[in-house]
């Protein structure tokens, strides 16, 4: 984990969530943190332990995605020598590790259904077998487990058990993604670059341009906050005058006009990712003008330009912020405009 992150932001669904985890640290029911890659999952399993009675005790994680299916059952529960080939002496598993404290599970989604199986028993009983003996041992193990999978739909097929995600789910903390929590991007990047700024050495932090300012709150954070820590991080350490604002931002490092060409013959290049909100696919009407009529160019362009707006603010409900970030405006361009086309009575 990292230990350099906190927990920031003050949008209501993320508080929602923080507070949640607050309230079910100091018990020693089973939690599972649900939430897309890099929404904070481990943080939240970092709160939960540190604010239980066990916060004095070992926190152990174990990431279910990276060993291979032979090995996770041997991570897990340990093994005794001789149990399997290179077992040349006996292992405690992560379960004996983290007895007394708290067991970190990520990916959970990715246990094999073996593994599930023997995961269970741990939850019902609290006893942990290594493989390779028949020796049951007691141990007091508090698990969070995190998922960016739709468990209940994995039990529905069977890739999942149902009586070990009911037995898991005594608290199930859903957190938001950074799309979902808009108030706060100015805050985490503000955060993130003051704090690159501080490793770079500088004197102060200038801040971010308002074109590079807008262009992040407009971004769409696929990859959450961890996308825009890096993004944030990289344009802060690439910038050369400390002294005036950051004024230049690129979301995605692998665009280049160098790029390696694609693999297979004859495939064409795939488009560099944009540097800006997603496209809204739904296109706007034109406007009802008989082009070749028109013989005012200014006229025409201004009719298009309405006729924009007005789609845009009826699709967002005539909610103005969200109609300027859609368009790619500031707000105050966008109330420039309504002022301009007389439509700012109709937002």
């Amino acid at each position: 984990m990292d230990r350099q992150t906190q927990l920031i932001g003050q949008a209501g669904p993320f508080l929602d969530a923080v507070e949640r985890a607050s309230r079910a640290a100091p018990l020693r029911r089973p939690v599972l943190v649900i939430g897309e890659r890099g929404t904070g999952k481990e943080l939240i399993a970092e709160r939960l332990h540190h604010l239980s009675t066990r916060w004095q005790e070992p926190l152990v994680t174990m990431n279910c995605a990276a060993l291979p299916e032979t090995l996770i059952e041997a991570e897990l529960f340990g093994h005794e020598a001789g149990a399997f080939t290179g077992a040349s002496r006996a292992r405690a598993g992560r379960f004996e590790e983290a007895d007394r404290g708290t067991l970190f599970l990520d990916e959970l989604a990715t246990l094999s259904m073996a593994a599930q199986e023997r995961l269970l028993r741990v939850v019902e009983y609290g006893e942990v077998s290594r493989i390779g003996s028949s020796r049951p041992l007691r141990v007091d193990v508090r698990i969070v487990a995190a998922t960016n999978e739709d468990l209940p739909r994995l039990a529905e097929t069977g890739r999942f058990r149902p009586d070990l995600l009911d037995r898991l789910s005594f608290e199930v903390i859903t957190l938001p993604p950074l799309r979902a929590r808009e108030d706060d991007i100015a805050v985490l990047a503000d955060h993130f670059g003051r704090r690159m700024a501080a490793e770079l050495g500088w004197d102060m932090w200038p801040g971010f341009a308002e074109p590079v300012a807008a262009a992040l709150d407009a971004w769409r954070w696929p990859g959450n906050v961890r996308e825009l820590r890096n993004v944030v991080e990289r344009a802060v350490y690439r910038w050369d005058d400390p002294a005036r604002p950051v004024g230049a931002v690129q979301f995605d490092p692998f665009d280049s006009p160098w790029k390696p060409a694609p693999l297979l013959a004859g495939a064409s290049r795939p488009p560099a990712a944009a540097q800006g909100p997603l496209p809204d696919t739904a296109a706007p009407p034109a406007p009802a003008t008989d082009l070749d009529g028109v013989t005012d160019l200014r006229g025409a362009v201004d009719a298009h330009e309405r006729a924009i707006i007005e789609h845009h603010l009826a699709r967002h409900r005539f909610n103005q912020r969200q109609t300027a970030k859609a368009l790619g405006l500031s707000y105050d361009q966008l109330r420039h405009a309504l002022r301009r086309h007389g439509l700012i009575d109709r937002a």
